[in-house]
């Protein structure tokens, strides 16, 4: 594969001299797209393949795991908001990631579309200082952008081996 190959026009690398704010919002932007790009041209059922016997993990579920996380920072932590899981058991951690077998994939891509707007409006309210609470601990908007950037590219690392798993490509 040749770099080419992994150029997107949704998906840009932000430049190296940005302004704070608008670096944590590109990088967090790149990795959502970068996500999304890993799901693309696969079936359903490649969507929902879990390749590694001992794990949870499928793109699918990815993307309903982050539809989650997404609300979990900037609408229940930051707007402190009291809304409930999209998927998920609270009483179960990840529990949005199966089962799957009655999952429609448009209506979870919708809703995880949905979530990132959501966050998109819930961050351009708030400067980088303020802060929302979770579990009794503040978090400035700033941590929640580092964060979600740590958690979208440990996750894309997940979706790397688990796409090259399923069809063999690799890339994005």
């Amino acid at each position: 594969m040749v770099v080419e190959d992994l150029v997107d026009p949704r998906r840009h690398e932000p430049e190296g001299t940005l302004p704070e704010r608008r670096m944590l919002e590109a990088w967090l932007e790149f990795h959502r797209a970068t996500l999304l790009l890993k799901c693309e041209g696969l079936d359903d059922g490649d969507r929902k393949a879990r390749p590694v016997a001992t794990s949870r993990l499928s793109l699918h579920g990815l993307v309903r795991h982050m539809a989650e996380v997404e609300r979990n920072w900037f609408r229940r932590t930051l707007l402190e908001e009291k809304v409930p899981p999209i998927w998920g058991d609270p009483e179960v951690e990840d529990s949005e990631l199966v089962p799957l077998e009655d999952a429609s994939w448009e209506a979870d891509l919708a809703a995880f579309e949905e979530e990132c707007e959501a966050s998109r409006r819930a961050a351009a309210a708030h400067g980088l200082d303020d802060t929302g609470r979770r579990r009794g601990e503040r978090y400035s908007l700033r941590w929640i952008y580092l964060h979600m950037v740590e958690e979208y590219a440990r996750h894309n690392g997940h979706a790397d081996l688990i796409r090259e798993l399923v069809d063999g490509s690799v890339g994005w």
